[in-house]
């Protein structure tokens, strides 16, 4: 997986500017992000009790990072009644997985390149 692998589900330029260019903040934030993409991941399901609040905070931490497609398919979701709920959560979570592989390419792109300078 290398940078040539990113889909563009995330504007790494919104983080990267936030922490001011630097790398290890950079890299520190999208690790959380994967972490605690495996804790709301089970949430973002109509039948848990707390899939709205997941969707709100998957949005705020998205938002975030640059993963502005996923923000908005988490502000779609928050909006819908419980009957409509369960695809719009589905598109959450097909957004969640695009955004992790772009962490991932990323993160892995900047991993090579820190090999390269050493």
């Amino acid at each position: 997986m290398a940078r040539r692998d990113l889909t563009g589900a995330v504007d790494f330029s919104v983080l990267e500017r936030l922490a001011a260019g630097d790398a290890t903040v950079v890299e520190e934030v999208l690790d959380l992000f994967r972490e605690q993409a495996a804790l709301w991941a089970p949430l973002l399901d109509a039948s848990s009790p707390g899939w709205r609040d997941a969707a709100h905070t998957v949005k705020g931490a998205s938002g975030g990072i640059g993963a502005h497609a996923l923000a908005e398919a988490c502000g779609q979701a928050e909006a819908c009644s419980d009957e409509l709920a369960q695809p719009a959560l589905d598109r959450v979570k097909d957004a969640l997985d695009t955004a992790l592989a772009d962490v991932a390419a990323y993160l892995h792109e900047r991993a090579l390149q820190s090999l390269r300078a050493s």
